[in-house]
């Protein structure tokens, strides 16, 4: 995001499915998918429901920024979604399935699932128990499911449109953002809950299928490709996207709006498709033309581009805040309609992402240094490249702040769940890689980048796989040097300039 200006030795099977009451189209479908393990699921019998007894799934997997995030006792195989969209700022029927597989016996699970309007819940077929605790869903069926069983959920919502958070930090509004004629969704950092049924933490992702149905005159768009369109008897249209790759429920994106699909191509011909509110096409199309070149210069430096396709939406919002939603990232329009500088650092700082944060998945919320922090050092360099500031002065500009930031915000691996998105995590942690390119050079520097992004391409990892990474990349245990710049109450040395002093912390 840029500021504006468990494993297994079996598999098992659970699915869930939310049912949109009175959904055009049918039952609303919610599926994903993670690996736990790699033995095939027992089959159905005396030896699946050997071992404990049933007990509940977890509430959460055990982030300690956010306890409650995601859910234990299964893992998510596919989410299918289906939306009723009627009008703007109007609640309409929805519902969603999801596929998992058990990896305890459950007598009950929970699903992130805040707001909106609950109609009905069914396991198996069976009216299932179901109640609200906070943002978690908990779903109680009426036999206990053993370990080894796949099981479907049925859950039936009218969704509210107008449901959104406010966080006092670089994400500030989020979860359904209205625009004009329509919405789009912010769901970044916990605001999917607000959208759909989910297993909402940045771990973990699953494959999703969107089904979107509008008025005629609006279109739809989802993360990945279009698969089809169908048109309703009475001039309403279905709109089918599947993300084709696992994605975590934060960089989920489903926008709808009068728009313009504008569609050219990358390196080696990847599909580049830009959804563009009609009145913004022309005014938008120079900078959004310099995608097929920010993919270039990134390739350059990180290697081939991790997903099918990519794309802008351009956001016809006040929100200024831009999103790497997964193979579609989100730009406010005013992003796209000022200085060429800031516009082209937006764009690839949320381009980046999809190398660091979308593929190379973050393992825990303290971990979000990696994400954003690389996004802001491309974004940086790229613009020293490309008329803007020079990289060494916003370097030595940041680490003149890099005390009061550490005394404010937390250290760059050290935030707090209110100073997750400060400016510690971008600024403060491009300057934690500035200083291991000053400490090891630039030529090993960038085979530790590729390599990065290379072995945990499609995987989660966290802070200790990179210093383990760069150590052996490098040559040399880089723990000792990196620790207190990411851990550190104080700002270290940086390497290759004596000269350069934090400020004096203010109380």
């Amino acid at each position: 995001m840029e500021i504006a200006k468990r494993p297994l030795s079996r598999r098992t099977a659970l699915v869930l499915t939310l049912v949109g009451a009175g959904a055009a189209g049918g039952a609303a479908v919610l599926a994903g998918t993670l690996p736990h393990g790699t033995g095939r699921p027992p089959a159905p019998g005396p030896a699946a429901s050997s071992g404990p007894p049933a007990a509940p799934g977890a509430p959460g997997i055990g982030d300690p920024l956010m306890p409650l995030a995601g859910n234990g006792g299964y893992a998510v195989r596919r989410y299918t979604l289906d939306f009723d969209w009627r009008a703007p700022r109007t609640p309409f029927e929805a519902g969603a399935t999801i596929s998992a597989s058990a990896t305890q016996a459950l007598s009950r699970f929970d699903l992130d699932f805040a707001g909106n309007t609950l109609h009905r819940v069914t396991v198996d077929g069976a009216p299932a128990a179901a109640r609200r605790d906070g943002d978690e869903l908990v779903v109680t069926p009426a036999r206990p499911i053993p370990r080894g069983r796949p099981f479907t959920v049925h859950v039936a919502y009218t969704a509210d449109p107008t449901q959104g958070r406010h966080r006092d930090d670089a994400i500030q509004d989020y979860g359904w953002v209205p625009t004009p004629d329509g919405t789009l969704v912010c769901a970044q950092p916990d605001g999917a809950r607000m959208v759909f049924p989910a297993d909402d933490h940045p771990s973990l992702r699953a494959p999703v299928t969107f089904h979107i149905t509008t008025p005629a005159g609006l279109s739809a768009v989802a993360n990945g490709r279009l698969v089809g369109t169908d048109r309703r008897p009475d001039g309403r249209v279905r709109w089918t996207y599947d993300s084709e790759q696992p994605i975590a429920a934060q960089l989920v994106q489903l926008a709808i709006g009068r728009f313009t699909f504008a569609d050219s191509s990358g390196p080696r011909g990847l599909p580049v498709r830009d959804v563009v509110p009609d009145a913004l096409v022309t005014d938008t199309e120079e900078y959004r033309s310099l995608t097929p070149h920010h993919l270039e210069w990134l390739e350059r430096r990180l290697g081939p581009y991790p997903f099918r396709r990519y794309g802008v939406l351009v956001g016809d919002t006040d929100l200024p805040v831009a999103l790497e939603t997964q193979s579609l990232s989100v730009l406010p329009r005013d992003d796209l309609l000022g200085d060429r500088v800031d516009a082209e650092r937006n764009l690839v700082h949320e381009l980046t992402h999809h190398w660091t944060g979308d593929s190379v998945a973050i393992r825990r919320w303290s971990d979000l240094w990696l994400s954003e922090g690389h996004a802001r050092f491309y974004e940086r360099l790229y613009s020293d490249e490309h008329g803007g500031a020079d990289l060494e002065s916003v370097m030595r500009a940041a680490y003149e702040q890099h005390d009061q930031w550490r005394h404010d915000e937390g250290a760059p691996a050290e935030p707090t769940g209110d100073t997750l998105f400060k400016v510690m995590r971008y600024d403060g942690s491009a300057l934690v890689l500035f200083a291991l390119r000053e400490k090891v050079g630039e030529e090993t520097f960038d085979r530790i980048e590729r390599a990065w992004v290379t072995e945990y391409r499609g995987r989660a990892a966290g802070t200790r796989d990179f210093v383990r990474l760069a150590s052996r990349v490098a040559g040399e245990d880089l723990g000792p040097f990196l620790t207190p710049w990411l851990h550190g109450p104080r700002t270290p040395p940086m390497p290759g300039h004596p000269d350069w002093r934090p400020d004096p912390v203010e109380e």
